[in-house]
């Protein structure tokens, strides 16, 4: 009882937040039936994973500290993807402080751990809690986006908000925090990923974070892919 009291508080004041910031047309009574967009979404991952195909991309870190314009570290960096479960990185270039490059690490450690845990970080109801928030446009595209609430204290899953393509059901962003702390040294962290295509699977292209490390301070990390392939299956 009290947990479901949490959700529902929760919710209500993710709503009312975000109805203070959205014009009047776009209101609560336009919500999707969730059960059914739930489906629709798990049904889409599925679907996504079926096709998966080995595949390597290369993305570039850049690490700011506190309201610095200028990055105190640049590191480069080479992951790769083995389906069903297998994916990798390594710093192939590191410039700048160092604490850069070991921020950089645990971020990617959140990436590439849970890919062997794959039903047990994947957005849906067997992990999560949903409530419909509001529908927004990226552009031209109508996106729902839905609040999402962990079912567990696990350092992979994130309590934040997704952004669902209405057409196409892929989830375009993530944004939230870990329900769990991934590590000592880091005191908080607020992620945001975005999703694009390629060559006909759907995969993470950028990762931006906000970091308080402890005894350091705040530290901005933006992450982009800068080039991706397919890769010959071994």
């Amino acid at each position: 009882m009290a947990r479901n009291a949490c959700l529902v508080l929760t919710v209500f004041l993710a709503v009312a937040a975000s109805a203070k910031q959205l014009p009047p047309s776009v209101t609560e009574s336009q919500a999707p039936d969730l059960a059914w967009l739930l489906q629709n979404i798990e049904d889409v991952a599925r679907q996504n994973s079926a096709h998966a195909r080995p595949y390597q991309v290369t993305r570039e870190y850049k690490v700011f500290r506190g309201n610095d314009r200028k990055p105190i570290s640049e590191i480069t960096t080479q992951i790769n993807f083995e389906p069903p479960d297998a994916k990798t990185y390594k710093i192939t270039s590191s410039s700048g402080n160092k604490r850069g490059e070991k921020i950089v690490r645990q971020i990617l450690d959140l990436e590439v751990e849970p890919a062997k845990k794959t039903k047990g970080n994947e957005i849906s109801r067997r992990n999560y809690d949903f409530a419909f928030l509001r529908r927004e446009n990226f552009g031209v595209v109508p996106e729902y986006v839905l609040l999402i609430v962990p079912k567990r204290k696990e350092k992979y899953l994130l309590r934040g908000q997704i952004w669902v393509d209405a057409t196409t059901f892929r989830v375009r962003r993530v944004e939230g925090s870990p329900a769990k702390n991934p590590s000592f040294w880091i005191a908080s962290i607020h992620l945001t990923l975005q999703f694009a295509e390629l060559n006909g699977m759907w995969i993470p292209v950028s990762f931006d974070s906000i970091a308080t490390v402890r005894l350091f301070g705040q530290y901005t990390l933006a992450g982009r892919n800068i080039a991706a392939q397919n890769i010959p299956a071994h």
